[in-house]
């Protein structure tokens, strides 16, 4: 889940070192680094457990001259959160700086061997015995020296060589996301293709086992041998997306972004969902069940899919949370969508191994169509939410949501399960989300301040949802607790008196998305009885009149209440402002989970 940076410029690296990592620093924050070649031959290396900011302040006060150089930010897995920890690594002479992105699992043995044979290995990182291995083949030349100590790992990695004699870098991946970059001003690798996108137009992705050899020219090798270079694919992503721009942070703007989004979305996959077009292009074999997969707000996304095709269709579902895939039987015609923000999810990509022994086809549902998923996928569905920088995710739920959805109505025409006047009647209906989401934001901004402030105290609570309108519960919990370290339990409403309501006493905020239904006021009334502060999302007269029947917009029952989400988002991101809480970096949380 780390976050890795490598260029050579024509110019002074360490500002497009550092300026790189603070877009990559949603992949974890726990340190950061860079080692920048000197023209005599060694390195430079800085190191901080602190964030970018402290690293930009140290190399003011320290500077480092060079064009050639690595970067890196750190999500803890293995050792402590200790500057000696950070990356980057150097070999025992101290001519090889390496930072990487990914788990070695052989770590422990290698650096056993490592020690037997004389080498220094000063952190508790598995990182580190990669750059030994490197060094102990150096004289066959680096992209050589990088192959042979990869052919000695197991686990996953993308990694970046620096060998500061020579001034070459040298990169390659398997299982973890690695592009490869060339503009007006030098050549760049990164784990995403945000973090320098503001100085290149094209970029190429590594595919596993490629290795980059970036010096005079740019060589790639695969299996020993001189190789093309992978497809070179546009980047589309503008320099305004990746600035907060007058906002407090990148969560606040993402909120607000949520109704273009929706638009955005609707454009491009309405119409040929309506007429099931969508379905008959993408050459999916029919289907007599769907398995959403995913984790965390992926896996919300898809439960709110599936809760689309069960209720307009009939169509059985199974939600598989992906970490816990290894006991999940694929039944025979099953449609798996998976769902994954990055398309790098490790957790989803492993279970997809299973899918894949079954021959299920898969469909990704994801934000970046050329990811690892989007490879491996049998059709792919982009988002179109762009760059989102705020680690607790918002518009890439609601673009998954959106997305998931259009291709169900394809999926029930295109096979006739739906009449094509249903499929129009259903996308005309989204239509309204970007109004209902606009007037939910609208709506929540001037409501929750005063709720935040009566609840922001409270050591937890509780989430109520009904049928569908359940995930969208499901998520607000998961907002609370990744953004105000809170404990937040979500559960269907009924469920409350088969054990929750234990957890109410007076006080406890109960969050309630309101379907107006006679079993939600029950279950509102017992909450009230012990005394519970219920703040329930509805129509008018609810303590946050959110919903489309407050705004006189026509809400959608067959999808539920997606807008009660932005309401949520505001609520989690209000409640974690007056604790003090960092939005965009919530502790000990990256965005994209790239390791199991």
């Amino acid at each position: 889940m780390c976050g890795i940076v490598a260029g050579r410029t024509s110019g002074a690296v360490t500002g497009t070192l550092t300026e790189a990592l603070a877009r990559l620093e949603y992949r974890g924050y726990d340190s950061v680094g860079v080692a920048v070649a000197q023209a005599d031959g060694t390195l430079q290396v800085r190191r901080t457990t602190a964030r970018v900011e402290a690293l930009v302040d140290r190399l003011a006060a320290d500077p480092v001259a060079g064009t050639t150089g690595v970067g890196h930010t750190r999500w803890a897995t293995h050792g402590a959160v200790t500057e000696g920890n950070a990356h980057p690594h150097a070999d025992c002479s101290g001519r090889l700086a390496l930072v990487h992105n990914g788990i070695i699992t052989n770590a422990d043995a290698l650096r056993a061997g490592l020690r037997e044979r004389g080498h220094v290995v000063a952190s508790d990182v598995d990182s580190e015995v990669v750059v030994h291995l490197v060094e102990e083949a150096l004289g066959t030349g680096l992209a050589a020296a990088v192959e042979a100590a990869v052919e000695q790992l197991t686990g996953t990695w993308a990694l970046a060589v620096l060998d500061a004699l020579t001034g070459e870098l040298v990169a390659t991946s398997h299982g973890s996301p690695l592009v490869v970059a060339e503009g007006p001003e030098g050549v760049y690798l990164a784990s995403d293709v945000a973090a320098v996108a503001a100085w290149i137009d094209d970029f190429r992705v590594l595919e596993d086992g490629h290795v980059v050899t970036v010096g005079e020219t740019t060589t790639w090798r695969h299996g020993g041998h001189v190789a093309e270079p992978p497809l070179l694919r546009r980047c589309t992503i503008s320099v305004a997306e990746l600035s907060r721009e007058l906002y407090a942070d990148f969560m606040s703007k993402e909120i607000d972004e949520q109704p273009l989004v929706a638009t955005r979305v609707l454009e491009s996959w309405g119409a040929p969902a309506q007429d099931g077009s969508l379905w008959h292009a993408s050459g999916l074999p029919d289907f007599a069940r769907v398995a959403v997969l995913g984790c965390g707000t992926s896996l919300n996304a898809g439960r709110a899919v599936a809760g689309v095709l069960g209720r307009v269709a009939g169509v059985p579902t199974q939600a598989v949370v992906a970490s816990e895939a290894d006991d999940w039987v694929v039944e025979p015609d099953t449609l798996v969508l998976a769902f994954s923000q990055s398309g790098e999810t490790a957790d989803v990509l492993r279970a997809l191994d299973r899918v894949e022994h079954r021959g299920a086809p898969v469909v990704a549902v994801t934000n970046s169509a050329w990811s690892a998923l989007g490879r491996r996928a049998d059709f792919v569905m982009s988002c179109h939410a762009g760059p989102e920088i705020g680690v607790a995710a918002t518009k890439t739920y609601t673009a998954q949501v959106l997305t998931g959805t259009c291709l169900a109505i394809a999926a029930c025409v295109g096979t006739g399960r739906l009449a094509r006047s249903t499929g129009r009647a259903m996308v005309a209906d989204l239509g309204r989300v970007p109004d209902l989401v606009a007037q939910s934001i609208g709506v929540a901004m001037q409501a929750v301040p005063t709720i935040a402030a009566a609840t922001s105290e409270a050591s937890g609570f509780l989430f109520l949802g009904r049928g569908i309108a359940r995930s969208y519960a499901d998520e607000g919990a998961l907002k609370l607790k990744e953004l105000s370290y809170l404990w937040a339990e979500s559960h269907a409403s009924g469920e409350l008196k088969h054990g929750p309501l234990a957890l109410v006493e007076p006080g406890t905020p109960v969050v309630a998305v309101d379907d107006g239904s006679s079993r939600m006021q029950a279950s509102l009334a017992e909450v009230r009885a012990r005394g519970g502060d219920v703040i329930d999302i509805g129509g008018p007269g609810s303590a946050l009149p959110a919903l489309g029947t407050s705004g006189g917009i026509p809400g959608i029952d067959w999808c539920g209440p997606l807008e009660s989400v932005m309401a949520m988002q505001v609520l989690a991101r209000q409640v974690a402002v007056l604790r003090g809480r960092d939005i965009d970096k919530p502790r000990n949380l990256a965005k994209s989970v790239t390791v199991e």
